[in-house]
């Protein structure tokens, strides 16, 4: 975690539950973003083995803090990439977003020949931290639930097996609004901070949706068994994967990773996908299995978050 003791000292409106404070958490979160997100994407690139030259796009996303120029912007600076690099900033999508990027860097890849797309998630709790309240004491919640972290990927068409070894493959992507979801998670930028809501019936909201989405994807596929595919499951929370776990009656294994990062981590919003891929690739290959998605060859990765399902 980025904050500390001594941190929050220095700012003790930081602690106190609802204060003005978005300008002592915005000079957090305006510099240490980036430099996180920078530690994940040199690590990427070191893996991925190529020079940092042969990036063509940077996609940066984070739901702490925004400014001008953005996190993409410093990011770039910090790597030393390409000036001419093509550069896109997400700023505040939440916990949905860790697809939204792969999704929009599959787009970029299939669509500009060559292309290279350096994607990086960097979250930090800093600009949603409080102290608690008697009367709020949903509030605790989040604060257990919430954890720092950055992650980082290259998303490209068409790879050069010679130098290249890709790990997954993005075969279609998609989004939606779920039925009857409007104020279900909100999030909200105020002097205060960053304010979460969250209704107590999202996990049911998302266990009662989630099949029809899936089937949609994998009707064409003849696909119908979901315990036949590799998970890579945003984890809103335990209520959230219990319900899903249930209703789509997956046996335990399936939402292994994704209960182990949540374990190790936290919820880290639109990084957490990230780190389950990881995960889950360092897994097979430990057990020496076929593919990085558990030896099987199709999986699906969704995540959840204000106004979205992706």
């Amino acid at each position: 975690m980025h904050l500390t003791e001594e941190i929050l000292k220095e700012n003790p409106k930081v602690c106190e539950y609802m204060a003005p404070s978005l300008d002592a958490r915005q000079d957090m979160v305006v510099v240490e973003v980036p430099k996180l997100g920078k530690e994940a994407a040199a690590k990427a690139i070191k893996e991925w083995g190529q020079p940092k030259s042969k990036i063509t796009h940077l996609i940066f996303c984070t739901t702490s803090g925004v400014d001008m120029p953005g996190a993409d912007y410093q990011l770039t600076k910090l790597l030393g990439l390409r000036p001419y690099v093509k550069r896109f900033m997400m700023y505040q999508q939440g916990c949905f977003a860790g697809g939204t990027v792969i999704r929009l860097a599959k787009d970029l890849a299939e669509n500009n020949k060559g292309a290279r797309v350096l994607v990086v998630c960097s979250e930090i709790t800093a600009v949603t931290f409080r102290g608690p309240s008697d009367t709020h004491l949903d509030s605790l919640v989040g604060q257990a639930l919430f954890g720092d972290g950055a992650a980082a990927l290259i998303v490209g068409s068409d790879p050069d097996l010679g130098i290249e070894k890709p790990l997954f493959e993005v075969v279609s992507a998609a989004q939606t609004i779920l039925p009857d979801s409007d104020g279900a998670i909100d999030g909200h930028l105020r002097e205060v901070g960053l304010t979460f809501h969250l209704l107590k019936d999202v996990p049911g909201l998302i266990s009662k949706n989630i099949e029809k989405s899936l089937t949609e994807a994998f009707k064409p596929l003849g696909i119908s068994d979901w315990n036949s595919l590799f998970w890579i499951a945003h984890p809103g929370g335990p209520a959230i994967l219990d319900q899903v776990e249930a209703k789509l009656e997956l046996k335990p294994e399936k939402l292994r990773a994704t209960r182990q990062v949540l374990s190790d981590y936290g919820n880290m919003s639109s990084a957490c996908v990230l780190f389950i891929l990881d995960e889950m690739r360092k897994k097979s290959a430990e057990n020496g299995l076929q593919s990085t998605g558990e030896g099987l060859e199709w999986g699906v990765l969704f995540g959840f978050g204000p106004g979205s399902y992706c």
